[in-house]
């Protein structure tokens, strides 16, 4: 009997590392298929999502530091460094050493950084839009939203 329920515990163990059990798959997958919502807009802008991030936090607040945009985004440095060197590079924003401390770099939108913006300002009806032709209803996507920012949160003060 003692060899029994130890198996069937075993198995109930084992039960939670089933893909169908797990919290982080259907927040991947959703993940996933979001950014892939948003892929043909950001083509035609000839832009990335990371780069898209970066550009919605300049959009709102221009001249901003990198230690902003990696907390905002909840990325290390050495991700968000090549990133802005590309978008640098595509002629979108302009890096600026500090004069008080030149460790400090501030993020300036270009003239074409800020021609995107206007370009982009429909993507998120557009890519809203699409998420509601199916089941889904806007309060869903609220109600999901906000669930997702209280996780981020969680998990970002546990840090």
């Amino acid at each position: 009997m003692k060899q029994y329920d130890f198996q069937q515990r075993g198995k109930m163990k084992y039960e939670l590392l089933k893909l169908d059990n797990q919290l982080c798959f259907p927040v991947y997958a959703a993940s996933r298929l979001i950014i892939r919502e948003y892929q043909p807009y950001l083509d035609k802008l000839g832009i990335t999502y990371p780069q898209y991030l970066v550009l919605l936090i300049l959009w709102e607040k221009d001249n901003v530091p990198i230690k902003e945009i990696t907390g905002r985004l909840l990325l290390n440095t050495n991700t968000v460094t090549p990133l802005l060197k590309r978008m640098e590079k595509l002629g979108i924003i302009k890096r600026k050493r500090t004069v008080r401390d030149e460790r400090k770099v501030l993020l300036r939108l270009t003239n074409k950084g800020e021609h995107l913006k206007k370009k982009a300002a429909s993507i998120p009806e557009k890519v809203s839009s699409g998420l509601l032709t199916g089941s889904l209803k806007r309060k869903d996507l609220e109600l999901l939203k906000g669930m997702l920012e209280k996780v981020i949160e969680t998990l970002s003060s546990t840090r």
